[in-house]
């Protein structure tokens, strides 16, 4: 992975998107949809591209959206439908769009009041919060962001009853219906103009944000927070969550300052991040150098992405916690720290996250639910209650109630970030120094993850991979414990592979979202140790991908890797 020059420093001028051109590909770019890379596509979080790269355009919306009336006339979903816009360039005009669609269908759509930004946890919030104790007429939602994802890009997710992601049953049904509507040219589309959507009766306003910030109290333990007077800096990254920081400051009595209250969709503001790219990701030390240099200035600091369902932990003494360290340093805390949650609730992690939450579950004495990347796969279990605390390395997490009942079934990246204020106000510690206890407990895991380009037939075969091609019996010198497809929790196939040894792992697998894959490795014998497995890793990946048909990794059942 080559580290751009531009890592870390201001965006400059000559990568800065040309939005005009960029929303007018939006309206005049059609999409053929017998190109792979122009139909619509669901990878683990909705249908993501780039109008100028025809994979997210106006034919593209209209489609998905009107698949999606489909979907819920089939399913009888006949509730209001919670709408919801990020800032990327993109999303607005994709939001007119989807509303032409949605109220020429009858559908009762909520939109927010003064047209505000609305972040991807609040939408969950709104789902939830209606459907509760209802038997019909149940709600869903959209919400229209592509993530962290660069300004270029336009993403467009599904939430339906459930209030969390949809499923691939789901995503596979409204994606089958959506490419027959784009290769029928759209018959069968039904469209109002925008200013009859506006005016419809189907068409509401909703306070979104007042809603979800008099609920965070049900949560978090924001007395103590407040009554610490502990000083917390905050930087949406130009995000949905823009407006939201200072209400919750204010309703809570909170000594919080929000850094940069800028919205712009070039997000000019940004530093650059590690490939080159404006990316808006709060686990990045390149994206977040701004905030780390801030470090000083407050007893905690935090991030959040463009839809705000991710986050980024600064601390004055460790700098930007690492996901995992989160992570870690949450579910102890968590699972010692609230007496209503039930003893027999479960702890939810991605086959990708770190081990050391296996460890510190068993310590905890809770069972772990391991799932394939992507935060679907916890949607039951938090849905249930059979899960407390659902996360993933890519900085995502959300956990239950106070009183132990669902919260979210979406990722929610202001939680984690006020549960970081919670424990230093409560602990007079911050979350680096939680987790370097946890580590002279457990020992030191060293983890990396890196990623290069790969095509769609390249990134097919990874997720293909079987263990019986996996002919190693070694890994960086111990001997290979697990292969592994599928994943422990849910039986649910992972898109790729993980090896585990009795110290160290690694897992591979194609990106959902981007034109890559990644190699995620961890070790508890050290930085020289993991060096080792991701060698091998990379070995394997390289063999794996230049293999014409049937990959095999290896020829004889003895081969170790590195």
């Amino acid at each position: 992975m080559n580290t751009s020059p531009l890592a870390g420093k201001p965006a400059p001028l000559e990568i800065l998107v040309d939005v005009p051109r960029l929303i007018t590909a939006y309206y005049t770019e059609v999409p053929d949809p017998s190109v792979l890379g122009q139909r619509v596509a669901f990878g683990t979080s909705g249908h993501r591209g780039s109008s100028f790269k025809l994979a997210f355009n106006e034919w593209h919306i209209l489609a998905i959206t009107q698949a999606i009336c489909l979907y819920r006339t089939r399913q009888k979903i006949t509730g209001p439908l919670y709408l919801g816009v990020d800032t990327h360039a993109l999303s607005i005009p994709a939001c007119v769009t989807a509303l032409e669609v949605l109220a020429a269908n009858g559908v009762e759509v909520m939109i927010a009041e003064g047209d505000e930004y609305t972040p991807t946890p609040v939408i969950s919030h709104a789902i939830l919060t209606y459907n509760r104790q209802r038997k019909s007429g149940f709600a869903d939602g959209i919400v229209i962001t592509p993530s962290h994802n660069p300004p270029h890009d336009g993403g467009f997710k599904y939430n339906p009853p459930s209030g969390g992601p949809a499923d691939t049953s789901i995503t596979d049904w409204i994606e089958a219906r959506a490419n027959m509507l784009l290769a029928d040219r759209l018959k069968g589309v039904k469209r109002v103009s925008y200013q009859q959507a506006l005016r419809s009766s189907t068409t509401r306003r909703h306070d979104y944000a007042t809603a979800y910030v008099n609920d965070l109290k049900n949560v978090i333990d924001l007395d103590s927070i407040r009554n610490s007077k502990i000083q917390l800096g905050v930087d949406p990254l130009g995000g949905a969550g823009v407006h939201y920081w200072g209400r919750i400051a204010e309703r809570y009595g909170l000594n919080l300052t929000v850094v940069n209250e800028t919205t712009d969709p070039t997000f000019r503001f940004m530093t650059v991040d590690w490939d080159g790219q404006i990316r808006m990701d709060p686990s990045s030390p390149y994206v977040m150098k701004r905030l780390i240099e801030m470090k000083d200035r407050f007893d905690l600091s935090f991030a959040c992405d463009t839809d705000h369902d991710r986050h980024g932990i600064v601390t004055k003494r460790e700098g930007l916690l690492p996901p995992n360290h989160d992570l870690c340093a949450a579910i102890s805390y968590l699972f010692q720290n609230r007496p209503q949650w039930h003893e027999k609730t479960a702890v939810g992690k991605t086959i990708v996250s770190s081990q050391m939450i296996d460890r510190l579950a068993v310590k905890l004495g809770r069972k772990l639910f391991e799932v394939p990347v992507g935060f679907k796969w916890f949607v039951e279990g938090l849905l249930d209650g059979s899960l407390s605390f659902a996360g993933e390395e890519s900085a995502g997490s959300v956990f239950a109630r106070l009183d132990s009942s669902v919260w979210t079934t979406d990722k929610d990246g202001f939680v984690p970030c006020l549960l970081a204020a919670e424990i230093t106000a409560r602990t007079d510690r911050d979350l680096g120094e939680v987790y370097r206890e946890l580590t002279q407990e457990f020992g030191e895991p060293f983890y990396d993850r890196v990623q290069a380009a790969a095509t769609p037939e390249e990134k097919k075969r990874l997720a293909n991979l079987s263990p019986p091609q996996v002919t190693f019996t070694e890994l960086a010198g111990e001997k290979i414990q697990t292969i592994l497809t599928q994943a422990s929790g849910n039986g649910a196939p992972i898109g790729g592979v993980k090896v585990v040894t009795e110290s160290g792992w690694f897992a591979a697998r194609p990106s959902g979202t981007e034109p890559i894959y990644k190699i995620y490795a961890e070790s508890f014998q050290g930085a020289e140790h993991l060096r080792q497995i991701l060698e091998a890793a990379q070995t394997m990946v390289t063999a794996t991908l230049a293999a014409p048909q049937k990959p095999r990794i290896g020829s004889e059942p003895t081969q170790r890797l590195a």
